[in-house]
């Protein structure tokens, strides 16, 4: 019989970021397999201070919502840019390319949508230029 909860410490989830050569600009926690989710995805994002995710990403059919657990910084959301504050949540739909710059104090981020099997997002690198 399954368990009908799971109990994970998100720091103590593998870091994907370090795992693809990307630990000096951010970390990157995947939860949803973890915490045998069945239709919720979550992951956790550190951005180092002064620092861009090292590349954009989009979803094809599924939206996500931001929350800022700790930090600030902007996003840019395709063409606009907005500014982020500690506990601002952010819904972004599907198919709006999306990346997150950290202020001088880092920016900490909890992502959550719905999990999908067939949508792991599309990576765009190079795409925020100044």
């Amino acid at each position: 019989m399954t368990a009908s909860y799971t109990h994970k410490s998100l720091t103590d989830l593998e870091d994907s970021a370090l795992k693809f050569g990307l630990a000096e600009t951010q970390e990157a926690r995947f939860a949803s397999e973890e915490l045998d989710t069945e239709q919720t995805g979550l992951s956790h994002h550190r951005v180092k201070p002064g620092k861009r995710q090292a590349f954009a990403h989009k979803h094809n059919d599924a939206e996500e919502v931001y929350v800022v657990v700790s930090g600030s910084g902007r996003v840019k959301l395709d063409d606009e840019i907005m500014e982020l504050a500690p506990r601002d949540a952010l819904r972004v739909s599907a198919g709006v390319v999306r990346a997150f710059e950290a202020d001088a104090d880092g920016l900490e981020i909890l992502a959550f949508g719905p999990r999908r099997a067939d949508d792991h997002g599309e990576m765009l690198q190079d795409w925020w230029q100044d």
